[in-house]
């Protein structure tokens, strides 16, 4: 049987090593060889949790211009704990154990990393986003 760590590295995509620098600080390097490959898996989920957010909110979000979208996920991610903590917890669930071990001590700075790279994901998909429509 494999290891739940071997697991979950085979089903990350290769580890973005153009990024890796040795001059790097331990979170730039965690950011880089941890949460952007499990950011880029688990896209299509991020994507979903956003719709179902916007979905709970009367769908307000399919009717705005497209710079007041990206208003609106900002806000989202900022404002709402709850749908921030769940998207942190979407990356978080696929850590191996050594990468939760090293996660805990900078748990703030990280999510911080995190929340920023998910923002910066949603934002990249509004035009994608707009098209997936609300469900009714």
């Amino acid at each position: 049987m494999q290891s739940r760590n071997s697991s979950l590295n085979a089903i990350r995509l290769d580890r973005i090593s153009n990024t890796i620098k040795s001059e790097m600080s331990s979170e730039e390097y965690f950011q880089n060889s941890v949460l952007r490959p499990i950011i880029k898996f688990q896209n299509d989920l991020l994507l979903a949790a956003f719709l179902n957010f916007s979905n709970k909110y009367k769908n307000v979000f399919f009717d705005l211009s497209a710079e007041k979208k990206i208003t609106y996920i900002e806000n989202a991610i900022a404002k709402d704990s709850r749908f921030r903590n769940s998207l942190k917890d979407m990356v978080v669930g696929l850590f191996t154990v050594e990468e939760y071990n090293q996660y805990i001590p900078n748990a703030s700075a990280l999510n911080k990393r995190m929340t920023g790279i998910i923002k910066e994901r949603l934002i990249s998909h509004v035009q994608l986003l707009s098209k997936m429509g609300p469900t009714a």
